[in-house]
């Protein structure tokens, strides 16, 4: 259940990639600093766990607040990772809980969080909401469309062969 967290990291046209682990990392927050780690005034870490689901997390400067998008609300339900990234989202809303007080609270299954995450990269917020609902997409296979999309499918690619 170890999740894929790769980093990468742009100055000017030119892009970085590293794999990372997320595992102590309980918040969006905890997340961005992660990102903060590695150098360039643009940052995404690109998640993805089980070909369940897929999560951006974007930091683009120092004293900006991170963005996050999660592909699938269900994945909060069942990895705590993408739990971490849910809980800090303002677009959770209602979650659809059940009458028992004791249940873990249910999440819908919608993507939610940031659309608009990856527009500045050519990968606009109705596409990026289109792959999450298309049939037959993995969560990997959204990640590789943005990063095609952004210029840097290439690096991308070298830390997942």
């Amino acid at each position: 259940m170890n999740a894929f967290v790769a980093v990468l990291s742009r100055s000017g046209s030119d892009w970085m990639a590293s794999e990372d682990e997320a595992v102590a990392c309980e918040s969006i927050t905890d997340l961005a600093y992660l990102a903060r780690d590695y150098p360039g005034p643009t940052r995404l870490m690109l998640v993805e766990q089980d070909d369940e689901y897929a999560a951006i997390v974007r930091v683009d400067d120092d004293d900006d607040d991170p963005r996050a998008f999660l592909s699938d609300g269900h994945a909060a339900d069942a990895y705590p990772l993408a739990a971490a990234i849910a809980e800090d989202l303002d677009e959770i809303g209602e979650d659809a809980l059940s009458d028992d007080e004791d249940a873990p609270p249910a999440h819908d299954s919608a993507p939610f969080g940031d659309a608009e995450i990856v527009e500045d990269m050519g990968t606009s917020p109705a596409d990026l909401l289109a792959m999450c609902a298309q049939e037959g997409m993995l969560p990997i296979d959204l990640l590789v469309a943005v990063c095609e999309k952004a210029g840097c499918v290439d690096q991308f690619d070298q830390l997942r062969a």
